[in-house]
């Protein structure tokens, strides 16, 4: 593997909060979160496998302390747990007041003393592990800064939905009616925020349930199914929507402009940079054959036209208009090392060529905050601004007979092809295995939005 040196230093940062509960303990230990290897948290002789393997538990979130939420210290897994305390005095947050006798009987009983915390319900507390910075190196293998791997929480901070929702209401939707604080009580609490910690990729749950027995997954297929469902609701009916604001027939060339509306209160797509989405054109004559077609998929997951699938130094450019058929809008980041190359290692990843993704409502483009610009086209384009992006189709049509269909779907990938096609002549057990997994579950784009329109007799 690349850069060995450093292989420690990930693995712990990695760990903080892929393995917090592991984590978390062994440092408490004087640790570091190692994770590989035959003292690493996933060898099953480790003392910490269970916990690491767990994840993300109830009590790791709510142990988080309020102190610094918000702010760099807390960033890239700098949450606060007090390591200090120890059972029956641990202190475990809520978002409710306990009422003395109720909170002698939970301390007794699971070892918290259980407090109110209101930091269980603001943006700041997710942004500790979801704002990530990582360390990249530069052409001489030399730490040289930190790259904004992910940021939604700066994303949200600086759209109009600062002032109206947290991270949580969407992620976290209020339940029906309350919920019983305890299996032995009938006192209900409301609100209730359902915890299913919805997210935006299905084809990685596709994945983990097809391979669940070999990677020890203790979740049932029906649970991943209801996940999935879920998942696939917040992506097809709380992301994006696309419209036509025009469509007309001028001489042989069919007009179309192009509206997209990104309802996320974050760029679209957002977290882990090997995400994309991209508007997939079509126009059908009156029989049906395709006259016309722009960001056509593949079976491989990659995209028809897409330079930086078919060269991994080429990238796909921003377009205000698109004339030709290996012309795609793609929203996505595109990262560079340190000499400008184009890359898809977090090591060398330096900063953005690209990022013309969807921006949130009340996101100003011009935004001085270095770290959730728009780079590339995209800055040049008037018409893409907080709230989403349009374009304009203008397609030569020939002889072909009406009446025409025109159609525009607003396609996602959580891995794209160019960054998934990268790992393949990496020799590392973990990553072939990985290959092994994506080459057997197709990774089909999911339709975010789409709509279309007969034009023509």
């Amino acid at each position: 593997m690349d850069l060995p040196e450093l292989s420690e230093a990930i693995q712990d940062k990695c760990s903080t909060c892929h393995m917090p509960m592991a984590h978390t303990t062994a440092a408490d230990m004087g640790q570091k979160g190692v994770m590989f290897g035959e003292d690493g948290f996933l060898s099953p002789d480790n003392d910490l496998y269970s916990l690491a393997m767990d994840g993300v538990s109830c009590s790791v979130c709510h142990q988080i302390r309020e102190e610094g939420l918000g702010t760099e210290a807390t960033f890239s897994g700098g949450f606060n747990i007090d390591t200090e305390l120890r059972s029956p005095d641990r202190v475990i947050f809520g978002p409710f007041k306990t009422e003395d006798g109720l909170a002698s009987i939970m301390q007794s009983s699971s070892g918290y003393r259980p407090i109110q915390g209101l930091q269980l319900s603001r943006s700041a507390l997710c942004a500790s592990c979801h704002t990530l910075y990582t360390s990249y190196v530069d052409a001489s293998g030399q730490i040289a800064g930190e790259f904004p791997e992910q940021v939604p929480f700066f994303e949200w901070y600086y759209s109009s939905y600062r002032r109206t929702q947290t991270c949580q209401d969407c992620h976290m939707p209020e339940a029906d009616g309350g919920a019983k604080i305890s299996s032995m009580s009938k006192i209900l609490r409301s609100p209730f925020s359902v915890h299913s910690f919805v997210g935006g990729n299905a084809y990685m749950l596709g994945v983990l349930d097809e391979y669940g027995d070999e990677l020890g997954v203790t979740a049932s297929s029906e649970n991943f199914d209801a996940a999935i469902e879920r998942t696939l609701n917040q992506l097809q009916n709380n992301s994006a929507t696309v419209e036509f604001e025009d469509v007309r027939l001028s001489g042989t060339r069919i007009i179309a402009d192009v509206v997209v509306h990104n309802l996320a209160g974050h760029k679209s797509p957002t977290g882990y940079p090997s995400r994309r989405a991209w508007l997939h054109f079509t126009i059908l004559d009156g029989s049906g054959q395709t006259v016309f077609e722009s960001g056509g998929s593949n079976a491989d997951g990659s995209i028809v036209g897409n330079d930086n699938d078919a060269d991994p130094t080429q990238w796909e450019q921003h377009y205000l208009a698109i004339v030709e058929p290996n012309q795609v809008q793609i929203y996505e980041t595109i990262m560079r090392d340190t000499e400008g190359d184009i890359t898809t290692e977090l090591l060398h990843a330096a900063g953005y060529r690209k990022d013309n993704r969807l921006l949130p409502e009340g996101f100003e483009k011009k935004s001085p905050y270095e770290d959730i610009a728009v780079r590339g086209g995209a800055m040049e384009d008037d018409d893409f601004q907080g709230g989403g992006d349009s374009i304009q189709y203008a397609i030569d049509i020939g002889s072909a007979a009406g009446p025409l269909t025109v159609k525009v779907e607003l396609l996602y990938q959580t891995i794209s092809y160019r960054w998934a096609d990268n790992l393949r002549d990496k020799d590392a057990d973990e990553i072939q295995r990985f290959m092994r997994y994506i080459d057997t579950v197709p990774n089909l784009p999911v339709v975010l939005a789409s709509t279309s329109v007969e034009v023509g007799n």
